[in-house]
């Protein structure tokens, strides 16, 4: 039997390892925490990832454990809408729903299904050879036939195989997540765009609200206060966001880094590099954790010729990191008049046709694992 070792307990590695046991691969997972704690917030799980996930035999539960999405837009401060989309047109077109869910939740769902002892917690991975795929340990070493480095934004293996690669770059954003108690009434999904800020809003499947909001700010900056400080930034836009500040008991505070520079490619002798290790990206798109699910399934697939690993995943993802990067300049626009001229071209688009804006995703959405 073949063998896998991953390195990193995310979504990505998780999601790869669970795809690598179901085509008969020994997997061992390696986490450097100790525990998975219920870290996170929300994230949305596109058409994309649904399919992969459905194909692991996990979509059916995480849909149990998700809310599904209906119309959402995009607004102003004062809550006026720039542009809205029909979920039920969305669903139609890509044959699968946008869900909701807490980091955590999936998380759980993953690695429920991976067998018994795969998951190592509190077990670093302290090296690994490229040529022979051995991993060390401070429990020793492991020797794979694979190694799915799945080790993050500051990948240290990314490192290692790329010594040259200028790594993760500042956006110049700052992003805080909190997620709340629903506030009651209707609470559509939507996202508000003014003065180069964001602040989006999602209910969960457990009924609890995420909230997710961005802003220029210099890197590592931090304030005595956050809830004061998204605040200062948001106080004073359209309801209900004030109140849902007001009633977050934790804020998470994180610098929105990414890799603007493809890697060139996405392996090295018997190690290959997955999720944000490979291209982690903006979350204007929402794609990051979905791209890794994608990722996931490619590997399984090709594991046993990582040149065709990298042929179908870095011209696919480097596409998306740039569209998000894209995405993520107009929404961060602060002049007066490049806002008006945006809305209202985004405006514009909505009225001649609400397949318009949706067809502008279907690179992304209507993407299906390899069948192999």
């Amino acid at each position: 039997m073949s063998r896998a070792v991953i390195i990193g307990a995310g979504i990505g590695g998780l999601a790869a390892g669970v795809a690598l046991q179901r085509r008969g691969w020994d997997v061992t997972v390696l986490e450097r925490a100790a525990k998975l704690d219920q870290v996170g917030a929300g994230l949305a799980v596109a058409p994309n990832a649904l399919r992969v996930l459905d194909a692991l035999g996990v979509g059916g539960r995480l849909r149990e454990l998700a809310a599904l999405q209906g119309a959402a837009g995009i607004q102003r401060p004062d809550g006026g809408w720039i542009s809205r989309t029909d979920a039920d047109r969305a669903t139609a077109r890509y044959g699968e729903p946008v869900i909701v869910v807490h980091r955590a939740t999936l998380v759980d769902v993953l690695t429920e299904g991976l067998a018994p002892g795969a998951l190592r917690l509190g077990l670093p991975a302290e090296d690994v050879d490229p040529a022979t795929g051995q991993v060390v340990t401070a429990d020793g070493s492991l020797t794979a036939d694979l190694v799915v480095a799945a080790d993050g934004l500051r990948s240290p293996v990314r490192a290692k195989l790329f010594p040259t690669h200028p790594g993760p770059v500042y956006t110049g954003v700052t992003s805080w997540r909190i997620v709340v108690p629903h506030p009651g009434g209707t609470l559509e999904p939507a996202e508000t765009w003014g003065a180069g800020k964001v602040f989006g809003v999602a209910t969960l499947g457990d009924g609890r609200v995420y909230c997710y909001a961005t802003a220029p700010a210099p890197a590592d900056g931090r304030a005595d206060d956050e809830q004061a400080e998204m605040l200062r930034h948001f106080g004073g836009w359209h309801e209900p966001i004030p109140s849902l500040i007001r009633a977050a008991t934790v804020v998470t505070r994180t610098d929105i880094r990414c890799l603007d520079e493809p890697l060139p490619r996405f392996h090295a002798g018997r190690v290959a590099l997955l999720g944000d290790a490979a291209h982690a990206m903006t979350p204007n798109l929402g794609q990051g954790a979905c791209q890794a699910i994608e990722d996931a399934a490619v590997l399984a697939a090709y594991a046993g010729d990582l040149d065709r690993y990298t042929a179908e995943r870095l011209p696919r993802t480097s596409a998306v990191m740039k569209a998000s990067r894209r995405i993520a300049r107009m929404a961060g626009l602060s002049n007066p008049a490049a806002e008006w001229l945006r809305n209202t071209g985004m405006a514009l688009a909505g009225r001649l046709g609400p397949d318009l804006v949706l067809r502008q995703m279907d690179p992304v959405l209507t993407w299906r694992p390899p069948a192999v």
